[in-house]
């Protein structure tokens, strides 16, 4: 299996154990978006609580030039751990909610 499928697996894998997770109350629902051609994976909550609409993103994922892109990680443990739990290498993984500049000062990919 070459490096993007597998890549691919991982995170639609992760995503919806997330979203199989995430409490949702009465009126609300979560629901995984995987978009496959433009490799875009992201995990929505949306509804209504109280007379408020909510909506908000647990997870935003992406796939560019070979590497996860990871915009967005409202989880605890992180989804680059749970990538690297998997064997992805961090020099496979972008930080991408740290500023360029910052990134250098992690172990994961600068971009």
């Amino acid at each position: 299996m070459d490096k993007l499928t597998l890549y691919r697996q991982h995170i639609q894998s992760i995503l919806t154990h997330h979203c199989q997770l995430d409490p949702v109350g009465e009126g609300m629902e979560t629901y995984t978006v995987f978009d496959m051609q433009g490799d875009h994976y992201q995990v929505i909550s949306v509804g209504w609580e109280n007379g408020f609409r909510m909506y908000g993103c647990l997870i935003h994922v992406d796939i560019k030039d070979g590497k996860i892109w990871i915009q967005y990680d409202g989880t605890e443990y992180s989804v680059a751990n749970e990538l690297i739990d998997r064997g992805v290498p961090k020099q496979d993984i972008v930080l991408a909610y740290h500023a360029p500049y910052a990134r250098k000062y992690t172990e994961f990919a600068l971009g």
